[in-house]
């Protein structure tokens, strides 16, 4: 098996140990505690763009040798287009979070908006719920990007 699969839990672990304690120096001494998030925040962001890296940089994978020349053909054939597909991929998985988080920071704003205002006039609820569906419309609309990019790859 992969050490990346195997050693992702060991990772995943210790990075909510370290949150949880770091979270708990913040309750006690604050300044200390925002620079152990941020410092964090700063290993976690470094180690993703690293794997990030990897990813982008790895080899497809090849026949062994003991195959024969046929099973080598038909994998380099089938992995002639991965880089352009790869980037495609990438790309719809950052039109989704993109378009994910816009939604959710206006779904945010527009609902707390939408029940200030239907505390007040309660005969507002419908005119409320088309503006938090507009945005929420935004996610909607990386999703169809996201296919389209998909059906290209």
């Amino acid at each position: 098996m992969n050490p990346w699969l195997t050693g992702l839990p060991l990772v995943l672990l210790l990075a909510v140990l370290l949150t949880l304690g770091a979270v708990a120096l913040l309750r006690h001494n604050r300044r200390t505690g925002i620079k152990a998030l941020l410092g964090l925040n700063a290993a976690l962001m470094a180690g993703a763009l690293a794997l990030f890296a990897v990813a982008l940089n790895a080899a497809p994978a090849t026949a062994g040798a003991g195959d024969g020349g046929a099973a080598a053909t038909a994998v380099a054939a089938a992995t002639e287009g991965s880089d352009s597909s790869g980037a495609a991929l990438i790309g719809a998985a950052i039109a989704v979070a993109g378009s994910s988080i816009g939604a959710a920071i206006a779904v945010a704003y527009t609902g707390s908006a939408a029940l200030a205002a239907m505390s007040e006039r309660p005969e507002i609820f419908g005119r409320a719920m088309v503006v938090v569906g507009l945005a929420e419309g935004i996610a909607i609309y990386g999703l169809i990007i996201s296919i389209i990019l998909i059906g290209q790859a």
